[in-house]
């Protein structure tokens, strides 16, 4: 098939709207439901992540994309009894590898994983199925489906749940192009192999990173590879906590991703996993009520009695100073950023959110302050020389 048509493109006033090949053959195929332009557009920038993470790792890999940008992207590495609970999918019994990597790629921030679009490095399998047909998503693309997966997958949504899959040996043209008020840009694409080679160059008084931060750094830069930019990404135990993406000031990125990777560990925390939840509360409301009570707005929905459409009974109070006591406790973070780092106060507040290897490309002007901030930390970073910009 030469070209599809979509329901409309970026919003439903836009018609008509189709993707189309001007040589050769489209190199997916849509199995169930009917795709957007935006989901096509998640669709291909998710998979090109995953099969990156998949050749960079050996692991297979998952990524829960929302408007052009990952909302979480991870490896299947086995999941700790805390996490399953965190993720929601400790009645799930054993995952498989892949299962494991979308519970952690949807895990990470799962407000802003509602409605996704998932991308699979591997062959869906019938527990990866099971457990994107309980969440709220979009639709999800693969290199293949298991044929009881794909019978699951084409049950949600009563059977308009969008099912695409892709063929693993396509190889794009060189040359991209894309149009814009008319005109046509045109570049190369990039090609960049992310491997252990760009974290050679470590600048820093500490210069051990041991072959898992390595792993996480690459992890860092791969996801940065596909999110708009500015963006920055931290890392910890194969998949990515936290993701600053499309802010317009670097401190932004690095303040929203390590937000988003506190709240990943204070989910963590005593205090939240034994919330005593209503047993007929959904996994989005827990979500969203996990939010609030891990804010400073949480006392004042205990006051206005909020509390009681949740919880059998009232919790206590999270405080700020609980809270701070227990992010002390998260180390061993890897940071990536798609471009340098202009100023040590990014350093500064990564390092509140336990980061302890960093990469980065380098080339500001202030990159001794820089190096010097690391090193009042005790943080290895590694000099990349390689941009990382994705529009």
């Amino acid at each position: 098939m030469k070209e599809l048509e979509l329901k409309y493109g970026c919003n439903p006033n836009q018609k008509p709207s189709k993707v189309f090949m001007k040589e050769g053959e489209l190199p997916f195929t849509v199995l169930s439901g009917r795709p957007g332009y935006i989901n096509l557009l998640d669709a291909l920038n998710g998979y090109q992540l995953v099969k990156e993470l998949k050749k960079a790792t050996g692991l297979p890999a998952a990524t829960s994309f929302k408007h052009v940008s990952p909302a979480g992207a991870a490896v299947g590495l086995p999941l700790t009894d805390v996490e399953k609970k965190i993720y929601w999918v400790e009645d799930m019994g054993e995952l498989t590898p892949l299962a494991s990597a979308y519970a952690r790629a949807r895990g990470a921030d799962r407000m802003s994983s509602f409605g996704d679009f998932i991308s699979l490095s591997d062959t869906c399998d019938a527990a990866t199925a099971r457990l994107v047909k309980r969440e709220v998503s979009d639709g999800i693309i693969a290199p293949g489906y298991d044929d009881d997966a794909l019978e699951i997958l084409r049950s949600k949504k009563n059977g308009n749940y969008c099912v695409i899959q892709i063929d693993p040996d396509y190889v794009p043209a060189p040359i991209e192009t894309k149009d814009v008020y008319g005109v046509t840009f045109e570049q190369g694409r990039n090609e960049l192999v992310i491997n252990d080679e760009l974290f050679a160059n470590v600048v820093t008084d500490a210069k051990d990173i041991p072959e898992a931060a390595r792993i996480d750094l690459a992890i860092a830069m791969i996801t940065l590879k596909y999110t708009q930019s500015n963006s920055v990404c931290y890392v910890k135990g194969g998949q990515a906590i936290g993701i600053g993406a499309g802010q317009q000031s670097r401190i932004h990125c690095t303040r929203l991703a390590g937000d988003k990777a506190d709240k990943w560990f204070l989910r963590q925390s005593p205090k939240v996993l034994n919330l005593p939840f209503k047993s007929d509360i959904k996994r989005a409301d827990r979500d969203n009520t996990i939010d609030v009570y891990i804010s400073d707005d949480y006392e004042d929905v205990l006051a206005d009695g909020i509390w009681e459409q949740f919880f059998t009974e009232k919790p206590e109070v999270f405080t700020r100073e609980e809270r701070k006591a227990w992010l002390k406790n998260m180390e061993g973070v890897a940071l990536g950023s798609d471009a340098f780092f202009p100023f040590g106060d990014n350093i500064e507040r990564a390092k509140r959110s336990g980061v302890k290897y960093i990469a980065q490309p380098g080339g500001s002007i202030r990159d001794d302050n820089v190096i010097d901030t690391c090193n009042k930390y005790g943080i290895a970073m590694a000099f990349t020389g390689i941009r990382l910009f994705h529009h």
